[in-house]
């Protein structure tokens, strides 16, 4: 098993992705199991973290559905080595119906940063 070490925001300690060893070098990779950079010197790797932060998490996101459909998503839920949380972007509607995807971790391809007009529904 390849090691790996958590990298942690300064000051509130939230975790911010992981330092992956790879030969004498290491790999930046997010929330998502997604590499970041190529193999690079540990500074190198947590700017990388450091740079991407946690805001990432709460913007829109796009899955394609198995139907070849693709559905504007938010991110809910990330639970590293288990799953990621996805569901409907129904603009905070109280009542909406509620539609989830539970996703594998790492993230699958399908789910990709919205590349839609953020202010246009449908």
């Amino acid at each position: 098993m390849t090691e790996r070490y958590e990298h942690r925001r300064t000051g509130d300690r939230e975790l911010l992705g992981w330092l992956r060893a790879e030969g004498d070098d290491y790999v930046a990779v997010d929330l998502l199991g997604r590499e970041l950079t190529d193999a690079v010197d540990w500074p190198t790797a947590e700017e990388a973290l450091d740079a991407r932060g946690l805001r990432w998490l709460s913007d829109l996101w796009q899955l394609r559905l198995d139907d070849g459909s693709v559905e504007r998503v938010r991110i809910v839920e990330v639970r590293p080595d288990d799953r990621v949380v996805v569901k409907r972007d129904d603009l905070g509607a109280v009542g909406a119906e509620q539609v989830v995807h539970v996703l594998p971790f790492p993230a699958p391809a399908a789910l990709q940063p919205f590349a839609g007009d953020p202010h246009v529904l449908g």
